[in-house]
């Protein structure tokens, strides 16, 4: 059934869900981390705890990355706040002082924006291109296209891999290879080809595309493994058998973005995933996306943190806009309404990231990290009401 030519309850209740979520991240979150979660050096803050006090310990360069995209994402939302200012000053940062000689971002920063933690990791650097490809496209900036082409130069000539993908850098144990900084890259990929419409950006989305079809993907049961060997083969043991449901939610979100581009793969990729991370991934008595379960089926983490949520409505939200089901419309919600339970802190604009099996909470500062999820989330349910209003 189309919800479009049916005005009844479930469409109604996206739209508010819509409504409500650009309400508490335009009108409540933002101004915080604009103001209170921003150093005069230009950094955005890594963590704030529960009663207000940002935490200036240390800044890593993803989480700048993501805070980038999280205020382009809100600027286009409606948000009134020197969004433009505040992008444009931390990218100028990053790529003047997190930049090494030989092209890598670094890991760390300081509170004065000084590297604190030289050493270069491919997650970083997919994020570092994802926002340059936001902030690009926000600010009018060709430039910044041009830094993201000279740093995938410098990661394919560093870090390509003889199996597929590539190498993680100067960080991660070089033992075991995993999925999802590539899934960022899948991301950055396509962020970077629909802003700048430069094609070697779309040639890395679909090559990614094919690797997470071919070697990430288990095709029996649906499940997007995360660990594997350096030939890009399970991990032995149990720690090939490991999938995260908010991480199947993701990719099947991106290959739903993908299929939009023309990637003929992409629907059918997003099914299996979606179908695997709800029939297997999300505990109905708190109303969340749970960690992570085994390639079986079986719980392997039955705790929750704040970004499968965010996830799981990405792919209700994508699979809407091309199903049109009460069905998805329903499942958007519900997803929204589990998130939700993580914003009931003291103060407004923060929120609490791990739920335990027991329905508590892990006493800890409120993650950036986080804020890039949500806003993602929140866009693009914001996009099911603009396009319903067109």
């Amino acid at each position: 059934m189309s919800m479009y030519t049916d005005a009844n309850g479930p469409m109604n209740s996206l739209h508010a869900a819509a409504d409500q979520s650009r309400a508490w991240l335009c009108d409540v979150a933002a101004p915080l981390w604009a103001t209170r979660g921003r150093t005069v050096s230009g950094l955005f803050a890594e963590r704030i705890a529960l009663n207000g006090q940002p935490d200036a310990s240390y800044f890593r360069t993803f989480v700048q990355a993501r805070h980038i995209f999280s205020f382009c994402a809100i600027g286009a939302m409606g948000w009134g706040g020197p969004w433009e200012a505040l992008v444009g000053q931390t990218v100028d940062l990053l790529i003047q002082r997190a930049r090494r000689g030989d092209g890598f971002f670094v890991h760390r920063l300081d509170v004065q924006g000084n590297p604190l933690d030289g050493r270069a990791d491919l997650y970083d650097q997919a994020f570092v291109l994802f926002a340059l490809g936001a902030a690009g496209a926000a600010l009018g900036r060709e430039y910044y296209f041009d830094v993201a082409e000279d740093l995938l130069s410098v990661i394919e000539r560093s870090w390509s891999h003889p199996a597929g993908g590539f190498t993680e850098g100067e960080i991660v144990d070089a033992r075991v290879r995993r999925q999802n900084p590539h899934m960022h890259l899948f991301e950055a990929a396509q962020a970077l080809a629909e802003a700048s419409k430069r094609e070697r950006f779309g040639a890395l989305a679909r090559t990614i595309g094919a690797l997470a079809r071919d070697r990430f993907l288990d095709r029996e049961t649906g499940a997007l493994l995360e660990y594997f060997d350096d030939r890009l083969t399970p991990a032995v043991g149990d720690e090939g058998r490991i999938a995260e449901p908010g991480h199947c939610f993701e990719w099947a979100w991106l290959f739903e973005r993908l299929a939009k581009a023309g990637w003929t793969d992409g629907v059918a990729i997003s099914d299996l995933l979606t179908g695997f991370a709800r029939r297997t991934g999300i505990d109905f008595a708190r109303g969340v996306a749970i960690n992570e379960v085994f390639s079986d089926g079986t719980v392997r983490n039955p705790d929750a943190r704040l970004w499968p949520q965010t996830e799981r409505i990405k792919a209700a939200v994508s699979r809407f806009n091309r199903l049109e089901t009460i069905d998805e419309a329903n499942e958007a919600v519900a997803a929204v309404r589990g998130l939700s339970q993580y914003f009931d802190v003291a103060i407004p604009g923060l929120w609490r990231d791990k739920l335990k099996e027991d329905g508590s909470w892990i006493d800890e500062l409120a993650p950036g990290s986080s804020l890039y999820h949500i806003s993602c989330a929140f866009f693009e349910l914001q996009g099911v009401k603009a396009r319903a209003e067109a």
